[in-house]
């Protein structure tokens, strides 16, 4: 899969910087991914970080195609909606025609974050034992669909 250009992530409030790009992984089911810093367009502060796997595999409907943070002085703008707009463009570039992403239920921003972004609830969900998330203390996910 050939990464493209991501310039064009940008709105008049927000871009997101390109930091690196990541091979597939087809041993550990990784997916290729773009990994962003969201700046803000006025002065390129940083805001967060935001990244976008590309691709379909069975642990992506449990830990969600985009994954975000926006740094606690900056929250309460919708910045990660906004980021998740822009990589929106870039899934639908890719030929996806839908997304997932997903949070832990007792995530109120995130979930928020989802539904300004247009996400439709789908459920919430017990992780696999043999899930990444599940080692690290996990044990459920809020999954989020976004069709594009």
């Amino acid at each position: 899969m050939p990464f493209l250009n991501t310039d064009n992530l940008r709105t008049d409030e927000i871009f997101l910087r390109l930091d690196r790009t990541a091979a597939a992984n087809p041993e550990r089911g990784w997916v290729p991914a773009y990994h962003f810093t969201v700046c803000r367009a006025s002065d390129a502060a940083e805001l967060g970080f935001c990244d976008l796997r590309i691709g379909y595999t069975e642990g992506l409907y449990y830990g969600g195609h985009i994954g975000y943070t926006i740094y606690a002085p900056h929250r309460g703008y919708h910045y990660a909606a906004k980021a998740c707009l822009l990589l929106f463009e870039l899934a639908r570039r890719h030929g996806m025609p839908y997304l997932y992403i997903t949070c832990n239920p007792d995530n109120a921003a995130s979930r928020r974050s989802c539904e300004y972004a247009g996400g439709s609830f789908v459920n919430v969900v017990d992780l696999p034992p043999d899930n990444d998330m599940y080692a690290d203390g996990d044990r459920q996910k809020c999954v989020y669909r976004f069709d594009l």
